[in-house]
């Protein structure tokens, strides 16, 4: 996968699961979408972490994996409460870095920024979403707790793609 906006495309793929499950119905759908896109969150994070050479995005990113892994352990919390199964978090990490593992080292910083904000975004239209509709009150209370979060995850995410290169 050498062509950057393939690569780009695959691991908005995997970033932005959520997409696919913005308009799902059950509370079984927001926990798959949000425990998908919290675990490709971590490992994003945790591969920028290792691969970026610039110090305020390794800040963002461990900020990423931080919030991102309290939220997923809050929100499989609930699943297990709801008897929900909650997406198997091997099978999401391998999909998410082998995309990642494949970006050369000079356009990681980029890349990962402009998927941070495409990710962010699917995740604050899931997320109010689930706070302005959801028939779970205990999913309600989560969504509209970490809206908050992910609503300034997403404006650091679009300061710093502007900082450091915009889309190819």
């Amino acid at each position: 996968m050498n062509n950057p906006f393939l690569k780009r495309i695959g691991f908005a793929m995997v970033l932005a699961v959520t997409s696919a499950h913005v308009l799902a119905a059950t509370s079984s759908d927001f926990i798959d979408a949000a425990t998908e896109a919290g675990i490709a969150e971590v490992v994003a994070g945790n591969l920028a972490k290792e691969k970026s050479k610039n110090p305020e995005i390794k800040a963002f990113a461990q900020q990423m994996v931080t919030d991102h892994t309290q939220a997923n352990q809050k929100l499989g919390d609930i699943a297990r409460k709801l008897d929900i199964t909650v997406p198997d978090e091997a099978t999401m990490t391998d999909k998410a870095k082998k995309v990642i593992l494949e970006w050369r080292d000079e356009t990681f910083d980029r890349s990962y920024l402009n998927n941070q904000v495409d990710a962010h975004e699917k995740a604050v239209e899931l997320f109010k979403k689930e706070a302005s509709s959801s028939d779970n009150a205990e999913l309600k209370a989560f969504a509209s707790n970490a809206l908050p979060k992910l609503e300034h995850h997403l404006e650091q995410a679009k300061q710093l793609q502007a900082k450091h290169g915009q889309k190819e």
